[in-house]
């Protein structure tokens, strides 16, 4: 046990270091800097807009109001902009793999995966967390909070960011076998992150059940939030299921693990 946390110390201050290198290089321009954070705040915003606009015409959507809503817009946006700063250039495993930079990343001393996770660390991806942020505080009005609601909050988010940690991982490996299948792993990633968005009830239960129990990205929000704004599951789904985001998390990254050890060693270099 002890050498396996001091692997993972030695790996997360590998991290830090490969980003500090490439946050080091983007504050060199500061200006420019700035100009994509604030730039990727206000674009990420406009989606909650022009959310918020089409209340101006229906009460309810999915019979959830507004404020519902951003709840789980702002849940989801959390987790997945979180995953996106800290290990979204996992995407670019593929580039890696064409252009045979992966070769290189192999004879170094540091695991292959901070390498790839940490490569071009864009720090401007703080723009969608602070928009996905204020968006969760407004949300946050619609819910009659208690220290267990506020205990369950706090668990949802860190399950979201690593749900979506491991799809961008385990959808991202599927390129050591096709190479260039990066719209593909997007469909689960940013497709799983605008599914949950919106309520499930705007969606067939087929699709619900989809989502919960073969692509389980419904308990990155939809479930803890149902327990946070008192409502029963519309679709008659088990209350428990809001306290098992932190169980499919786990799966989830115990899958993307196994993944990426098997692709790594179905790779056989690109010969260049």
């Amino acid at each position: 046990m002890a050498e396996v946390t001091a692997a993972v110390r030695g790996a997360c201050q590998e991290y830090v270091w490969i980003a500090a290198m490439w946050v080091r290089s983007a504050l060199a321009y500061p200006w420019s800097f700035w100009i994509l954070v604030v730039g990727s705040a206000l674009i990420t915003l406009l989606d909650f807009v022009g959310l918020g606009l089409m209340f101006h015409t229906i009460p309810h959507l999915g019979g959830f109001g507004l404020r519902e809503v951003a709840l789980l817009y702002g849940a989801s946006g959390i987790g997945i902009g979180v995953a996106d700063l800290v290990i979204g250039s996992v995407e670019q495993v593929g580039l890696h793999v064409r252009t045979g930079t992966l070769d290189a990343m192999l004879t170094r001393p540091v695991p292959l995966l901070v390498q790839v996770c940490a490569d071009r660390f864009a720090v401007r991806r703080l723009g969608r967390i602070s928009q996905a942020l204020v968006v969760f505080a407004y949300g946050a009005g619609s819910v009659d909070w208690t220290l267990a609601k506020v205990g369950l909050a706090l668990v949802m988010v860190v399950s979201a960011c690593l749900i979506f940690f491991s799809f961008f991982v385990a959808f991202s490996c599927i390129q050591f076998w096709t190479v260039d299948s990066t719209e593909f792993a997007n469909a689960f990633t940013y497709g799983g992150n605008t599914m949950t968005q919106y309520p499930m009830t705007i969606f067939p239960r087929e699709v619900l059940k989809g989502l919960t129990f073969l692509i389980p990205v419904a308990f990155v929000n939809w479930y803890p939030c149902l327990f946070l704004l008192g409502r029963p599951d519309p679709f008659g789904l088990p209350g428990w299921f809001a306290f098992v985001s932190p169980v499919v998390a786990g799966l989830t990254l115990t899958v993307a693990g196994l993944a990426w050890t098997s692709g790594v060693r179905h790779y056989t270099s690109t010969g260049s």
